[in-house]
């Protein structure tokens, strides 16, 4: 169970709850216009020339001998398990994006540069202000798990849902090619584009069209709107959360700008929500004002009639969508550490194989460094630390120990003058933001090898000088395999200086497959050990102990 004491209650409870939404005034002019000029331009053509006539489909037809007719079974059983899924989805990304609730169209998240916030406020001036401080509350009520900063929850809802979302809809894609259902769907003339219009017209008038019966056939608006949300959103939605993935990224990078860069996928993910989500209050709308019962018979039974078996199951069914959303609130206050296992059961496998085996290869140039870099992380408040920070760390030395051969401890100078690593790379913080910044540093791999681990030694412990958010020394972890990758380094300079106190100074982890919580800063110490089970509280790092963070996070 998560305590609220005082503590938790200042993180996830904060004062200030305040909910504001801020768009960019060319953006709003965009969207309008986008709206508008379609509704417009239907106004002027009835005007001009009347209501337009709509050709029914044949299929459509009650009573036509081909088409499909109907909802078999596993089109109701899928849409039902399709609408648990795509509802979490929808609740846990509500919460993930509050956390850091800033939306850009360019990958260094420059403060003010944001086409849409959900935040009152500005990054001020002149103070540190962290990606942290910024993050915002959000109700349980529309999210899971709500409130601020549960972003660790939140992506476990997330990830696991997403599988049963991938499943269902290959499931439903599946059975649509191999039966006629995909005519429904799909559209197989150009006169099904005309007829949408038609239909738009008609709608942007305040007008009904003429409404074929469902369980036959959609009138061609509601087909173009339906292949959308199958053969559009949601792929879309799969692959921009993909181009999310620093390991994904940082392995092909024109994966991730084929959507315009990272940020931009991200914005891209925002908005395949905001579709679903307006997609879902149109077809309800519709499904109430066409005839409530008998569309109910038709998804819920599989049969065209008027009598109210579909219509009380449905709602049981809707309830149960609810009822969800309930558990899921439960379970992720009450039993995070059986959810965070239960998401690492189901990920960590298929990252293992994939997303984790990948190289990082990604490098930048010096033009493209970003000219903000958001400060995260509670800052030392050590006197040893601050009295080194004083004397520029001259009297600093990293202790290497643990299951080594030969453990040392290294000063700044001595690492510059073991074998050197550098790199341009791109941040992918858990929050949702990035940066590019250039590291300098001693390479984890020239490391390794220079202490020389003893058989049996699998993982590496980076503590830090600074405190964990709940109190206690901050430390994470890392396997060997991904200590042993390239651009893997104890950064000390950071974009040609020394790294500053607010960036990690002394020494500050880079290891460019992974999530920025992974890269510990103010790096005191790194012992070699067995297993994760002996550190802390046995889940890999102190977000992982505390906020139920994933111990493998490639996405």
């Amino acid at each position: 169970m998560i305590p609220f004491d005082d503590a938790h209650r200042a993180v996830h409870y904060p004062p200030d709850r305040r909910f504001r939404i801020w768009i960019r005034p060319s953006v709003l002019a965009i969207l309008i216009l986008l709206v508008l000029v379609p509704v417009v331009l239907a106004w002027v053509q009835v005007a001009v020339f009347g209501m337009p006539y709509i050709e029914p489909s044949t299929a459509s037809i009650e009573g036509a001998m081909s088409g499909p007719h109907g909802f078999p079974v596993w089109v109701r059983w899928t849409h039902f398990f399709n609408m648990i899924f795509l509802f979490m989805l929808m609740r846990s990304g509500l919460s993930i994006l509050m956390d850091h609730p800033r939306l850009y169209l360019n990958d260094h998240c420059t403060p003010g540069s944001e086409w849409l916030r959900f935040t009152p406020l500005r990054v001020p001036k002149d103070q540190v202000w962290t990606a942290k401080q910024d993050a915002r509350y959000i109700s349980p009520i529309v999210s899971t798990p709500g409130y601020r900063h549960t972003v660790g929850v939140a992506r476990a809802w997330h990830f696991i849902t997403v599988y049963g979302f991938v499943l269902t809809g290959m499931l439903f894609v599946s059975g649509l090619l191999t039966s006629d259902q995909w005519l429904r769907l799909v559209p197989t003339s150009t006169g099904v584009f005309v007829n949408a219009w038609n239909t738009f017209v008609h709608y942007a008038n305040f007008h009904f069209p003429p409404e074929p019966n469902g369980f036959y056939g959609y009138n061609a608006l509601q087909q173009l709107a339906y292949f959308a949300t199958v053969f559009v959103m949601a792929p879309l939605s799969i692959l921009t959360g993909m181009a999310m993935s620093p390991a994904l990224v940082n392995r092909w990078p024109r994966y991730a700008k084929f959507f315009g860069g990272r940020q931009c996928a991200r914005s891209i993910h925002f908005l395949m929500l905001v579709g679903f989500a307006c997609f879902v209050v149109v077809h309800v709308t519709l499904i109430a004002m066409t005839g409530l019962r008998r569309n109910m018979n038709h998804i819920v039974l599989g049969v065209d009639n008027m009598q109210w078996t579909g219509l009380v199951l449905g709602l049981i069914g809707l309830a149960i969508v609810v009822f969800t959303w309930i558990a899921a609130h439960y379970i992720s206050w009450y039993f995070p550490r059986g959810l965070q296992h239960a998401q690492r059961a189901v990920t960590e496998p298929v990252r293992l194989i994939t997303l984790d085996r990948l190289i990082p290869q990604q490098t930048y140039t010096r033009e493209q460094i970003s000219p903000h870099f958001w400060p995260n992380g509670k800052m030392p408040d050590r006197e040893d630390w601050k009295q080194m920070e004083a004397n520029g760390f001259k009297d600093f030395r990293l202790k290497v120990g643990g299951m080594v051969e030969n453990p040392v401890e290294l000063s700044l100078d001595e690492m510059r003058a073991l074998e050197a690593s550098e790199s341009i790379t791109m941040h992918h913080c858990i929050q949702g933001w990035s940066g590019i910044a250039e590291w300098h540093g001693l390479s984890l791999r020239k490391l390794i090898e220079h202490v020389k681990p003893k058989p049996g030694a699998r993982v590496l412990v980076f503590y830090s000088f600074g405190d964990s958010l709940y109190g206690g020394t901050y430390y994470d972890t890392q396997n060997m395999s991904n200590a042993m990758k390239p651009q893997a380094m104890l950064a000390f300079d950071m974009n040609g200086a020394p790294l500053t106190g607010v960036y990690g100074a002394p020494l500050r982890l880079r290891v460019e497959n992974q999530l920025g919580y992974k890269m510990v800063k103010w790096i005191e110490r790194v012992e070699f050990v067995a297993s994760i089970e002996s550190v802390g509280k046995g889940e890999g790092g102190s977000n992982e102990d505390d906020e139920y963070f994933d111990l493998l996070p490639n996405i």
